[in-house]
């Protein structure tokens, strides 16, 4: 463990020493001078009375900072905060950023979440609601209100002072937004024109009109890939008429990344959500069955394309050996493929044009790799079985096998995506299953031509 988490934990100790002595001066002390991730990660730990002695000692405004950074499942949340006086966890809410407080929100009952809304401040109130009022998984769903806008026919003067009031309350002050009399984005000034400006200035001259935006219903992932793509630390989102009505953050990016990709991950293994090590086994059983019900009716289909080949199995029956072999290597290098594919049309580096490119590099791929594993395998068998019809056999079987399910890994989630529907979908088990009838279909169907070669 190094140093730095060495010191952490015995901080951690010392904190959770106080608690269960209720030395309330002693744990305010060491606790507000903790990063907010740092007083979550803590607060995370513990167990739920002593996360209530935690709220008793801290006030709304302080826990805001903590809930800020606080990730727990909705039932979690639900649990908490029915605990609590509701006036407090309203005050709490008011005083988080109205995009965090919205997460929280949404993760409670409807009825728990308007009751808070109610005794709210009315400004904080409306703001919330505001943002729970877009569609999920947009910009306007993520984006904050907490940003800091200007009148073109400001000057520098009055702008600094606009900018003293607001700074401390806005997400960031390096952007600082130029709108005109209808609250339309017309332009940016940095932080840094602010400063070397003369006083008498005005915002129209010093302003850059050219300003990158994106609209309150665009998908939060290509809202993520522009971030990306222009090292921007933070976009306006305006509406149809190009009013500004919220600000994204770099930070607000990082969740959505993360989240996105633990939702691809967990489509890619098949799984509706991925699971929490503390969740319910039953609720995971929940989840997991639609998916496994699926692949099980995929699976017996493959079990009745076998049984269709019983003659041949019946007449030669070294060739069950290798169907766990050939099965096997087609999921494996479909696998393979879908992971580019799916990945690239994610990134969007996997454009219209690309996209025959990206077929075609695969079916060379899977040409070569065929060859190379097919020669290979085929000499191998013939080795062990002195069978040279065996050996071929088995070895033009993975020939096939490989070049089919490449181009199969790699078609499957572009088709997907043109359908509009999520290629992520198009997971590990389905491909492998997918690839599995292909598999068997190419073997026994070769094996039945090679069948007077074999039987000799």
């Amino acid at each position: 463990m190094s140093e730095q988490g060495t010191t952490q934990t015995y901080k951690f100790d010392d904190l959770l020493h106080s608690l269960q002595n209720e030395y309330l001066s002693a744990f305010r002390k060491e606790f507000l001078e903790l990063h907010p991730y740092d007083q979550a990660s803590f607060f995370k730990e513990l167990e739920k009375k002593t996360k209530e002695r935690v709220f008793s000692y801290l006030s709304p405004n302080e826990m805001a900072y903590l809930f800020e950074n606080l990730e727990m499942d909705d039932w979690e949340y639900q649990e908490l905060l029915a605990t609590l006086i509701p006036s407090y966890v309203a005050e709490m809410l008011a005083d988080m950023s109205a995009d965090d407080a919205v997460d929280i929100l949404n993760a409670l009952e409807k009825d728990q979440a308007i009751s808070y809304l109610a005794i709210m401040e009315k400004e904080a109130a409306d703001n919330i609601k505001a943002l729970m009022d877009y569609e999920e998984d947009t910009a306007g769903s993520i984006m904050t209100l907490e940003y800091i806008s200007i009148p073109t026919d400001q000057t520098v003067a009055s702008a600094m002072t606009i900018l003293k009031r607001e700074a401390p309350d806005a997400e960031t002050i390096y952007y600082i937004y130029a709108v005109d009399k209808n609250k339309r984005l017309v332009g940016v000034v940095s932080l840094r024109s602010l400063i070397v400006s003369d006083n008498h200035v005005l915002i129209a001259d010093i302003m850059q009109e050219r300003v990158f935006s994106v609209g309150v219903s665009e998908d939060q992932e290509d809202v993520a890939r522009k971030m990306r793509d222009y090292d921007f630390l933070a976009l306006p989102v305006v509406d149809f008429q190009q009013r500004l009505l919220g600000i994204i953050t770099v930070d607000d990016i990082l969740d959505v990344l993360e989240e996105e990709a633990s939702e691809d991950y967990s489509k890619f293994a098949a799984v509706s959500n991925m699971d929490f090590i503390d969740q319910h086994p039953f609720s995971a059983a929940k989840k997991r069955l639609p998916w496994l019900i699926i692949l099980l009716f995929l699976g017996m289909f493959t079990a009745s394309l076998i049984g269709r080949f019983e003659e041949t199995l019946n007449q030669v029956a070294i060739l069950a050996v290798f169907i766990p072999l050939i099965g096997g290597m087609a999921g494996n290098t479909g696998t393979q493929a879908l992971a580019v594919a799916v990945r690239g049309l994610a990134t969007g580096d996997l454009e219209k044009e690309n996209k025959w490119k990206l077929i075609a590099r695969e079916a060379g791929t899977g040409i070569i790799t065929g060859l190379v594993c097919g020669v290979l395998v085929a000499v191998i068998v013939f080795i062990w079985q002195q069978d040279i019809y065996l050996g071929m056999l088995v070895g033009i079987s993975i020939l096939g096998t490989l070049i089919v399910a490449t181009i199969a890994g790699a078609i499957i989630p572009i088709v997907m995506n043109k359908f509009k529907i999520d290629p992520a979908v198009a997971s590990g088990p389905f491909i492998t299953t997918i690839n599995d009838i292909i598999s068997i279909f190419i073997y026994f169907g070769m094996a039945t031509m090679f069948m007077s070669y074999l039987t000799r």
